[in-house]
């Protein structure tokens, strides 16, 4: 459905041309962005402060005939102008050094499992780390992480991050009642990231990592567009269904100019308890080839493990509960080639 509806959008945008570059708004402009999340479009233009008013009237008339396509229920149109300097101003500003996104095109692939665990191993490498769970509509870092309480605000009315295992952790989930709903429009979400971003007392860190929602909706171009980011990990499973989505996100990330810095295929394999053999549940190296034929960096494979689920409800990351395990040897070492690659970025 969500694929209809955004060829259609690009049926009728591609009519229009843009004022300045003469090019039409289609998949081939780069400077031309359009995303669907369940029924909610957000369309994207990157153009310079001095060139707003060419747009406007633009702006406008796409927004009212996208709203008429059968099955969209919202449309945000995003004015981005990187290069300026009053864009400068409205960036998220934190103390740190890198800022890495996990993202998904969809749920239940193990991003949330997968940002912990990294964060955690970047922070066994003597690294200062943040973790910052951004999945509003399901926030699973407090659990993952063994943390019940709420964070408490200092003098200068700043959350205080909540610290476990060295790490320093933040999420809404610390602020809403475990089973309650979030059932949140666009610019409550934005508000929202933009809060725990600047609202947080982050201190000093050599890396934040960004637990996304799974999609390619208003938080992740929010986060794009305003937070530096140093790149981006996109997490999939072996299979089709989710590669469809996978590359929806790795589209994103191309068109708003975030470098990604590699794909990890998780729930890769799992080794039978009874047969010692190795079962493909998800098909095979979907991830991997996915990752070649984008030429995008392949950071590993992840099996399903039983020991690293239960580790996960109980609050226990794999580098803390058994760091010389097969499982935390995995994310140590995703997690140096990482460090090595954020490290050659800022050279």
């Amino acid at each position: 459905m969500s694929d209809e509806i955004l060829s259609l959008i690009y049926t009728f945008s591609r009519k229009f041309k843009d004022p300045k570059s003469n090019l039409s708004f289609e998949p081939k402009n780069k400077n031309f962005s359009a995303f669907i999340n369940k029924g909610n479009v957000n369309i994207a233009l990157q153009i310079s402060n001095n060139d707003m008013k060419f747009y406007d009237d633009m702006s406008r008339l796409l927004k009212q005939n996208i709203k008429q396509i059968p099955g969209v229920l919202s449309v945000n149109i995003i004015t981005t102008a990187e290069k300026d300097q009053i864009k400068e101003e409205k960036k998220y500003k934190i103390d740190v050094k890198n800022i890495i996104a996990i993202a998904s095109g969809k749920g239940g692939v193990g991003k949330s499992t997968f940002a912990v665990n990294l964060s955690v191993a970047l922070k066994s490498l003597g690294l200062k780390v943040g973790i910052l769970d951004a999945d509003i509509y399901g926030p699973s870092i407090p659990r993952m992480m063994g943390i019940s309480k709420k964070p408490e605000m200092n003098k200068n009315k700043k959350l205080i991050p909540i610290e476990n295992f060295g790490l320093k952790c933040m999420s809404i989930g610390f602020i809403l009642e475990p089973e309650s709903p979030t059932i949140w429009r666009g610019p409550m979400i934005i508000k929202a990231l933009e809060q725990m971003f600047n609202g947080v007392e982050w201190g000093s860190l050599d890396y934040l990592i960004i637990d996304l929602p799974p999609g390619t909706g208003d938080a992740q171009l929010s986060l794009a567009q305003n937070s530096k980011l140093t790149g981006s990990i996109i997490i999939s499973t072996p299979q089709q269904v989710a590669l469809t989505d996978a590359r929806k996100g790795i589209n994103m990330f191309k068109k708003v100019d975030v470098k990604i810095l590699g794909i990890v295929e998780n729930m890769s394999y799992f080794i039978c308890d009874n047969c010692d053999q190795t079962h493909y549940i998800f098909s095979k190296d979907g991830a991997k080839n996915e990752a070649e034929k984008n030429k995008i960096p392949f950071l590993g494979d992840i099996p399903i493990d039983k020991k690293m689920r239960q580790q996960s409800d109980d609050g226990r990351p794999c580098c803390i509960d058994d760091p010389e395990g097969d499982m935390s040897k995995k994310f140590i070492e995703i997690a140096k080639n990482i460090n090595s690659s954020a490290t050659t970025t800022h050279s």
